[in-house]
């Protein structure tokens, strides 16, 4: 079957090329003409170069070709402790597979733990041509950021950020995420509203920011006694601190966004130990979505993070960055939705009001 003309050809004002237009022309779906262009499985021969050659008359940019290279995946500590307690990499990881084995790519893991292991890391990179570039999971230090950024093959971070911006990266979008999570609250009649974190890492300190907008935005009394940090996230730790706040102060809130699901677990143990119910005397929020929520006891209200598509939006970030066109680095945010559970009900008066 002949290719159909593209738009933007012979007589008219010319315009972008767009993938949906390359499907069409030649009587595919998107995803197959994305696969095909990509190099991925599950194509046709025949298919897979009527795509080419479609996009080869469009003058249209075709992705670097990574079928079998090999990506290095640096995990820092802190991404390994989360994978034995909350499974939030675990699904980062899982999304990143999905997409290497789709691309034919290896995935390389490798853990670092401080500056000479990344040292090392980015030694065997270099030194090993089939690496066409790296990934690093959960990391914030500047030392270890500072390496990076001259390096001669593509970096990307995966749940971190650059603040200069010199380095693509892939986070959820932590910040409108916490805004959504607290505007749920407001607009349930709560207005003295905690936020349990835990300090530390640039990706919470946008949720705090976030849950502050809304406060601010919303024309509610900021007030930073309202933040109770913790010094891990363990369930535990946040029970404590929680409990700990209603026994010195009673309860001079009526809602607590946790900055994750963990610490959400610890703020209803707290509440319950307290002699307090979840919802009828304080509503809990979490932040992440992790499955074991829905299973809580109530069933946790939550701001559902997309943790396997961070994996895979950062190999294809990655991989753009390979192409021989000039590509500045970027931030990619993705949108994160509320999931609303039984956790968080309308506010009631505050037992001294």
């Amino acid at each position: 079957m002949a290719v159909k003309p593209l738009p933007g050809k012979r007589g008219k004002k010319s315009k972008r090329v767009r993938l949906e237009d390359l499907a069409e022309a030649c009587g595919v779906s998107l995803s197959t003409a994305s696969r095909a262009l990509a190099g991925e499985k599950g194509v046709r021969p025949e298919i897979r170069q009527k795509v080419l050659q479609a996009a080869k008359i469009a003058n249209y940019t075709i992705p670097t070709a990574v079928a079998g290279q090999k990506v290095i995946l640096a995990a820092s500590s802190a991404a390994m402790i989360d994978y034995v307690r909350n499974q939030f990499t675990l699904y980062v990881l899982e999304g990143l597979n999905e997409r290497a084995q789709a691309l034919g790519l290896e995935i390389v893991k490798r853990s670092i733990g401080d500056k000479n292991e990344e040292l090392a890391v980015l030694k065997e990179a270099l030194d090993d041509p089939q690496v066409a570039g790296l990934l690093f999971l959960t990391v914030d230090d500047e030392a270890m950021l500072a390496a990076t950024r001259s390096f001669d093959k593509p970096v990307v971070l995966l749940n971190g950020d650059d603040p200069f911006m010199r380095l693509s990266s892939v986070t959820p979008c932590n910040r409108s995420s916490a805004r959504l999570g607290a505007d749920h609250l407001i607009d349930l009649g709560h207005e003295r509203i905690l936020f349990l974190m835990r300090p530390g890492r640039r990706t919470i300190e946008r949720r705090y920011e976030g849950w502050k907008d809304a406060l601010l935005h919303r024309g509610l009394p900021f007030d930073e006694d309202l933040v109770v940090p913790v010094e891990d996230w363990l369930p535990e730790l946040a029970a404590q601190a929680v409990a700990a706040r209603i026994a010195a102060r009673g309860l001079d809130f009526t809602a607590i966004l946790a900055a994750g699901d963990s610490l959400a677990v610890g703020a209803m143990m707290g509440i319950q130990q307290s002699g307090f119910s979840v919802p009828g005397d304080v509503s809990v929020m979490g932040m992440d979505d992790l499955p074991q929520a829905a299973f809580l006891n109530p069933p946790l209200t939550t701001m559902h993070i997309p943790m396997r598509e961070i994996g895979s939006v950062a190999l294809d970030l990655l991989r753009d960055s390979l192409s021989s066109l000039p590509i500045p680095p970027r931030r990619v945010e993705l949108a994160c939705h509320l999931v609303e559970r039984s956790s968080t009900a309308p506010c009631r008066p505050l037992p001294n009001k």
